[in-house]
This record gives C-alpha cells, structure tokens and sequence, in this order.
C-alpha cells in the first residue's frame, strides 16, 4: 500500500456523485488529471468550513470537481462564483453542477474571470485559482484587489510537478508562469504564504490587514 493509498483511507470517502463525477471526466474529457480528485476535494471542503467565506470566487471549473466541494463547504447564504474560459467545456461541466445538491450556491459563468468578475462588484473572502498558469500572477493580482481584509487566496499546481525546479531558461510558459508567480508572492508584503506539498501543490495566502 502506498502512503497516497494509506491517506485515502483514512479520510472522509468520496460521495458516490463525486465518484461518478471523477470517473466522467477521465472517461470523456481532455488531461483528465487536471481534476482535483478525492483528497485535495475534502481539503477544500475543509478550508471552507474554516474560514467560512460569503463569497467564494474559483478561476478554473474544469469539469466540477472542485467547485462542488467549495460549494459543499458553504454555509446558508455563501455563494460560489466559478469561471471557466474554456466554452467548450460547458457541455459536460454544467449539468453536473445543476444536478447537484449545491446548485443553490453555485453561479457558472463561461468566460474570461480576469474581465468578468470585477464587473460582478463583489468582495470575496476566499478566492481558489487553478487557471492558465501563465495568468497566475494576473489572477492573484486581480483576487488581491476584490479581496476582503484577511481574506484568503488557495493556488493549485504551485509544485508543477517538480517542474519550478528545472533551470531558468526553459521555454515552457505554464512553467515560467508558475515559477514567475511562486516568486512574485514570496516578495509580497501584502499577503503571508505558505506552500503544502500536497498533489501538485498547493500554496495558501493569506491577505494582511
């Protein structure tokens, strides 16, 4: 058994609309692994319940995984608002939150979040991004200004895969966005920050009074 196995098992289970969620995904859709999966899901349910946020904003719905267990964690009156720039993805991703038993709290919008969630005149107390790694510094920069005084920002994929670790002049952009953006937040006076070592990583900010 390995420690990935062991920690599954010893975690809150998966739901049985999550499981078919999962399964979905890597049946029909495109780099299937880009889907948060089981142990990072109760993660995000948890930090929810933690900071207890009104207004969630999540850059990057993919196929739903996710934004059904931010959603899940939302006490009576928050709301997700939940972006994806991808128009393609529709099709498969709404239904799957339309059907769900949090549908009450989630708004999907197709589209560009760095154009369209300003416009929505909102404050957001937690803000989860896992969108075109090239655009992390925009998107945090972005969250930073529409963000509540100690409100939080969660960023996916911060490891890449150990990728940050390979030498400066690779030409890959997400990599460059990432490792670009890794080092932007650490010289950032305005939040304090800390990485987990979890899946692919997953770096917790937090933003100063």
């Amino acid at each position: 058994m390995s420690i990935d196995e062991y920690i599954l098992q010893h975690i809150d289970p998966e739901s049985d609309y999550l499981k078919a969620l999962h399964r979905d995904t890597y049946v029909k859709l495109l780099r299937p692994r880009m889907v948060s999966g089981h142990l990072q899901g109760r993660l995000l349910k948890m930090f929810v319940e933690m900071i207890r946020p009104k207004q969630v904003l999540e850059i990057g719905t993919y196929s739903g995984y996710s934004a059904l267990c931010l959603a899940e964690g939302l006490k009576e009156g928050g709301m997700l608002h939940t972006f994806e720039i991808n128009d393609e993805q529709e099709d498969f991703t709404r239904p799957w939150l339309e059907r769900s038993a949090y549908a009450d709290k989630i708004k999907f919008y197709i589209g560009d979040a760095l154009e369209i969630a300003p416009q929505l005149g909102l404050t957001f107390d937690l803000v989860f991004v896992d969108g075109d790694k090239r655009k992390y510094i925009e998107y945090y920069d972005m969250a930073l200004e529409h963000l509540s005084p100690e409100g939080y920002i969660i960023v996916d994929n911060t490891l890449w895969n150990g990728h940050v670790l390979q030498e400066s002049h690779t030409t890959d952009g997400q990599t460059c966005g990432i490792k670009a953006f890794n080092n932007y937040v650490a010289q950032d006076d305005r939040t304090e920050k800390v990485i987990l070592p979890l899946r692919d990583g997953l770096t917790i900010i937090k933003k100063k009074v």
